[in-house]
């Protein structure tokens, strides 16, 4: 045991002997054990990566509830609902250069005869589920990640639901979504060709108008719409897009933006005074607000505040007059917004309105405020609160909307309840509502005696109780389904260890094969029984409970993966007993090593949202790298200042923008910087004779390579491709076109010399430079900037790792002691070809993943619009064919991810570890960031910040299939490497 630091230790000679003896019996059970869990790592992930759409993407909605009947005198006939689509709140409040104001008629409301505020609205802040907030009074549904963001999969209620009619005219993407199911309903739409956004939009907004009013125009003449347009409970929508258009078009600080925001203060002007004349009763109320701001670059979506702030103004029939600011207008200090944002942020003076009354509200709230202002029963679906500060009403009828608003939400509880309750055997109530029925009993109460102020503290407080009875019958199952998933990702992670100890590495003799063997037969039978005894009882049980069929996939999943784990008890167990008799140095040893990996773990985890943390990786691992082999190395070599600078030169690109700039002189000059590489690569296999060092990868000993010029014609063609990259730009921007001969030469050149490789010498290093080669030209056809430096840079790295294990293994030879026992005793062999996994082993998947994640993240992101820039392929074809693309596009990404995978098996042969063995390690480890992941996973945020959530966790779970396929695809290029190792070395001195 003394001389080695293998996982497990060493057998003693006798049993290894035995072992080589029946290697074919061994690598035909070996085989069918790996093909096993390849398939189990297949289908357990792909069933575990469903799992975050049953927990994080649920829909809140739920049918069945009644609408509550409000017990008051409506304060209005008609509500008129004006939507500035992606108006900005301090562009509309603040004046302009000249200092005046852009909405001169909404300022005249607020300082009159209105409120205002700010709406508050909730990420993803974008058109659907803004209006969906307003109409409907919920924030987005999570379960929309299924369409594609495009629509609410679910049906909903909303104000226009609840109206007697609904007139509405506006964006063919908004309007529909509310009325298009709704009989009660008259609407229109423009052409989706109006939305162009090489025009100033806003004629979109007085398109809008004009529809109204031609409707008011023919009601004179039609009686029917006259009679339908006196009727009570009446709502008028008009869909302003304009701002929203211009703002993506031309940002909004433009003129055209900003004179936008002029046409919706004058359409309301005239919509306001369309209406009082038409109708002459003052019984309209009207409400201006938009559904997202803008931020400065023109888009929308996260939760910053130029997306979120959004102008509120109301006023005519049940609407407050302005109230002048006093110290006790507001209570609720310490409230926040769904945006985050605090209550009585102050209001910045430029707006000019800081002696009047400022009301903020949830932009959910203005459901419950536009149904108590045209007396309506809230839509049911909705979790807004009816902002008092808005409605003049009696402190009776105050009360009573604020009643009507609790009880609706209660509804929604109680069926969330009863429904979840009717499929529970065992049901955990929401203990704080227990005594819901009696808080409502008190509350008519306090009202029968006119104690208006008391039950209105009772109401707000139910209410508030209400919705967090919602959220948690929402995150109801979410306890059991994650504590299940992870216990799955834990188990499979022990059992492939568990695989990795028996078939890898030296297990202890502690307990005799015959008597484990004779142990287990008996051990395991039981196991198995009580596992799928196990496995049906909660079946049965999820059954019952009328649970989704993938509630049974994931815990039977679990309980299968534990079940196996039980099995492999005398294994543990033998591991637990060689452990505890091992030196206290070892065990120190071990919890580095634990500890370290961990460390790497979390760090790939983070460089997901921070790419900057791999410059700062390879600064550090550059110097520690160099430091051990100047200190290592016994005499003077020029590798520890390559490794360090290679490792800082990569260390570069995590800091460039992810938005790759054009540079074709840059890509140019790499391909040039290649061949150099190719050049001096080529210089030390050749010249490297006599020289124990470099003998474990350089090609001398390995037959003569059947095609000598074969380096020579590479380097031609990597030439050749970069003069190729100059050409077909040059003309492309000249002409407009690709020319046929370059597009053909193109095609050629990046086929003919990926196929070259195949034909090198196989020794490891000029397999390696010739690999290189062959994938250059591709490449830097495929290149539009900084990336081909990248390509160049990635290989230098991959290099300085090759050199630094080749190092470490040529000092473990140097120091070991001639003796062929001992050298087999160090280097026990798993076949002919292999030796044990050591514990300094794990350095190598540890570093394959730093190395796979920084291909992954050098230029950009695998999934980010940098790595996917479409001229990227216009050196290929011109003519839009959205496959081919996409595939080109792929495959420029898979190259790096090839260089990394091509080095990785090479190093494994160069220290005859079994390859299989480290892929199952770095599986194991990947699900360490993969559990990481799950519980990152976000259902609120912009569509990009949720998006992005799901990728992490799908590309880390989707690791097991991703590497697997790389592995497969490299090796054609790797299976015939050969390299003099320590192993080879040992066997011929036997």
């Amino acid at each position: 045991m003394g001389g080695s630091d293998g996982i497990l230790g060493n057998r003693d000679i006798e049993r290894s002997k035995a072992t080589i003896g029946s290697n074919s019996t061994r690598r035909k059970w070996l085989k069918r054990r790996e093909t096993w869990l390849v398939v189990l790592g297949v289908i357990l992930h792909a069933v575990y990566m469903l799992s975050i759409f049953d927990i994080y993407f649920k829909t809140p909605i739920v049918h069945g509830m009644d609408p509550v009947t409000p017990r008051f005198n409506a304060p209005a006939k008609r509500l008129v609902l004006l939507v500035a689509d992606g108006l900005r709140a301090d562009k509309f409040f603040e004046p302009d250069s000249e200092g005046n104001y852009r909405a001169p008629f909404l300022r005249s409301i607020i300082k009159g005869k209105g409120r205002w505020g700010v709406s508050h609205a909730r990420p993803p802040t974008e058109s659907r589920p803004g209006h969906v907030a307003l109409i409907a009074g919920f924030y987005e549904d999570p379960s929309a990640v299924t369409k594609g963001w495009k629509a609410n999969p679910v049906e909903f209620d909303s104000v226009f639901n609840r109206s007697h009619h609904t007139f509405a005219f506006g964006s063919p993407d908004i309007v529909p979504i509310f009325c298009g199911a709704v009989p009660h309903s008259t609407w229109n739409t423009y052409p989706h060709e109006y939305e162009d956004f090489a025009t100033d939009a806003s004629f979109l907004d007085e398109w809008s108008f004009d529809q109204f009013q031609s409707l008011l125009n023919r009601s004179n003449e039609d009686s029917k719409l006259k009679e339908l347009l006196l009727q009570d409970n009446l709502v008028i929508f008009l869909h302003l897009l304009g701002c929203d258009s211009n703002g993506h078009a031309h940002r909004p600080f433009s003129s055209i933006y900003l004179n936008n925001v002029k046409v919706v203060d004058s359409i309301a002007e005239r919509v306001y005074h369309m209406v009082e004349d038409h109708f002459k009763d003052n019984r309209t109320a009207y409400i201006f607000t938009a559904d997202h701001g803008m931020s400065d670059k023109g888009s929308h979506g996260d939760g910053h505040p130029s997306n979120t702030d959004t102008p509120l103004v109301a006023w005519g029939a049940g609407v407050k007059n302005p109230k002048p600011i006093s110290g006790t207008n507001h209570s609720h200090c310490n409230f926040r917004f769904v945006d985050e944002h605090i209550h009585d942020a102050p209001t910045p003076v430029e707006w000019g309105l800081n002696e009047i009354e400022r009301v903020d509200v949830n932009q959910a709230d203005i459901a419950p405020l536009m149904s108590t202002l045209v007396g309506l029963p809230c839509p049911v679906n909705s979790v807004g609160s009816l902002p008092l500060d808005y409605i003049n009403m009696t402190e009776m009828e105050e009360v009573e909307a604020v009643v009507s608003n609790t009880k609706q939400v209660l509804n929604q509880f109680l069926r969330k309840s009863y429904i979840k309750q009717s499929n529970s055997l065992y049901f955990k109530p929401f203990k704080q509502l227990a005594n819901y029925s009696a808080v409502l009993d008190q509350i008519e109460r306090l009202i029968s005696f006119r104690n208006y102020e008391a039950a209105m503290k009772l109401s707000e407080n139910l209410r508030s109780l209400a919705l967090q009875g919602l959220h948690y019958f929402q995150t109801y199952d979410w306890l059991m389904l994650m504590t299940i998933i992870t216990l799955g990702y834990i188990g499979w992670m022990i059992y492939l260890f568990v695989h990795v100890l028996q078939s890898y590495t030296s297990m202890p003799g502690n307990i005799s094969r015959k008597e484990q063997a004779a142990r287990q037969r008996s051990y395991t039978g039981k196991i198995n029984l009580c596992g799928c005894l196990f496995m049906g009882a909660l079946s049965i049980l999820l059954f019952l409970e009328h649970s989704p069929p993938l509630y049974h996939a994931y815990t039977t999943m679990t309980v299968f993966l534990w079940t196996r784990i039980i099995n492999e008890y005398w294994s543990i167990r033998a591991l637990w007993i060689y452990l505890r008799g091992r030196k206290f140095n070892y065990i120190i040893k071990l919890v580095v090593t634990s500890a370290v990996a961990l460390f790497i773990l979390e760090l790939l985890v983070n460089s997901f949202t921070d790419r900057k943390l791999y410059t700062w990786c390879f600064l550090i691992t550059g110097a520690i790298a160099s430091l051990y082999l100047l200190k290592s190395i016994p005499w003077r070599s020029g590798i520890p200042i390559f490794v360090c600078i290679a490792c800082w030169f990569l260390s570069i690109f995590t800091l460039m923008p992810a938005q790759i700039p054009d540079n074709n002189q840059l890509v140019i000059a790499s391909g040039a910087m290649i061949i150099l590489i190719g050049l001096v690569a080529r210089w030390l296999d050749l010249h490297a004779e006599g020289n124990k060092f470099w003998l474990s990868i350089s090609n001398h000993g390995v037959k003569r390579p059947k095609f000598p010029m074969l380096f020579h014609l590479q380097a031609l063609l990597v030439g050749l491709s970069s003069v190729m990259v100059s050409l077909s730009t040059s003309h492309r921007t000249e002409k407009q076109e690709l020319l046929a001969l370059h597009q053909l030469i193109n095609w050629a050149i990046a086929g003919f010399s990926m196929v070259l490789p195949l034909f090198s010498a196989n020794g490891l290093l000029s397999r390696l430079t010739s690999i290189f080669l062959g994938f250059a030209p591709p490449f830097l056809l495929l290149s539009i900037g900084y990336e081909a430096v990248f390509y160049g840079a990635l290989a230098l790295v991959l290099m300085a790792w090759i050199l630094f294990e080749n190092t470490v293994l040529y000092l473990s030879k140097v120091k070991k002691p001639s003796s062929s026992i001992k050298i087999v005793e160090d280097h026990l062999t798993l076949d002919h070809d292999t030796r044990c996994l050591q514990l300094s082993d794990v350095r190598i998947p540890l570093i394959f993943m730093v190395l796979f994640n920084v291909a992954f993240f050098g230029t950009g992101n695998f999934a980010s619009i940098a790595s996917f820039e479409i001229s990227s392929v216009y050196r290929f074809i011109t003519v839009f064919s959205p496959f081919l693309m996409a595939a080109l596009l792929v495959f420029k990404l898979f190259i790096p991810f090839l260089l990394v995978i091509c080095a990785f098996s090479s190093i494994t042969k160069l220290h005859q570890i079994p390859r299989l063995g480290c892929y199952f390690l770095v599986i194991s480890f990947s699900d360490v960031m993969t559990i990481h992941f799950f519980f990152l996973v976000r259902n609120t945020g912009s569509w990009m910040e949720i998006g992005n959530s799901i990728s992490h966790f799908g590309i880390v779970s989707a690791q097991v299939v991703f590497v697997l396929l790389l592995f497969a695809l490299t090796n054609v290029y790797t299976k015939d490497i050969k390299c003099d190792s320590a192993l080879e070395s040992s066997q011929k001195a036997m």
